[in-house]
């Protein structure tokens, strides 16, 4: 039997796969079948380096409760246009108005105003209502999306957005339910 030198694992000259060195440097051959600089299937980087895997998530953290919606420096003035929009939704027999104070748990808006329509035609006229208001009150929209359809009408009007929904779309996306935690009224005619 043959003794090994200490320090020593792999004759000289030859990798341990026993082909020489100089031959596997320079072919582009990299384990994993991919070439130089590219990534192979296992993460191997460029130089042979592998890729430190993510640790495994073994623990889910605590959801930290909602914060309050704070209170505001100056006086709230989208909440008159949120009344506003809920109004002029019951002047065209708009049914389950509702206003959401989404201040501190959304940053595009403070207030939703959501209200159900009974057919295409009584959402597009809800809509039309809500726009002919505002245009009134000098507050201009920033946007409209789904007018066509009448079953989602979504008006935006900066910090507040107006859900014009049939029946069917209120029940099924549950606006009221997915913002659990915001503080809520409901407008009588």
């Amino acid at each position: 039997m043959a003794t090994k030198k200490p320090g020593r694992t792999a004759k000289a000259g030859k990798s341990k796969a026993g082909k020489p060195k100089a031959a596997r440097r320079g072919t582009g051959a990299r384990p994993g079948g991919a070439r130089a600089g590219e990534r192979g299937q296992r993460g191997e980087r460029k130089g042979g380096a592998r890729r430190k895997a993510p640790a495994p998530k073994t623990a889910l953290r605590p959801r930290r409760a909602p914060a309050a919606a704070p209170a505001q420096q100056g006086p709230d003035t989208a909440r008159p246009t949120a009344l506003a929009i809920a109004q002029a939704g019951l002047d065209k027999k708009a049914e389950d108005v509702t206003v959401l104070d989404v201040r501190g748990l959304a940053g595009y808006a403070d207030y939703f105003v959501v209200m159900t329509a009974d057919s295409d035609r009584q959402s597009s006229a809800i809509a039309d209502s809500v726009e002919e208001t505002m245009k009134k009150l000098g507050v201009s929209k920033v946007s409209v999306e789904g007018y066509e359809t009448g079953r989602w009408v979504l008006l935006d009007y900066g910090d507040v957005l107006a859900h014009v929904m049939s029946a069917e779309s209120r029940g099924f996306y549950d606006l009221e339910g997915l913002w659990a935690d915001a503080p809520r009224f409901k407008v009588e005619g």
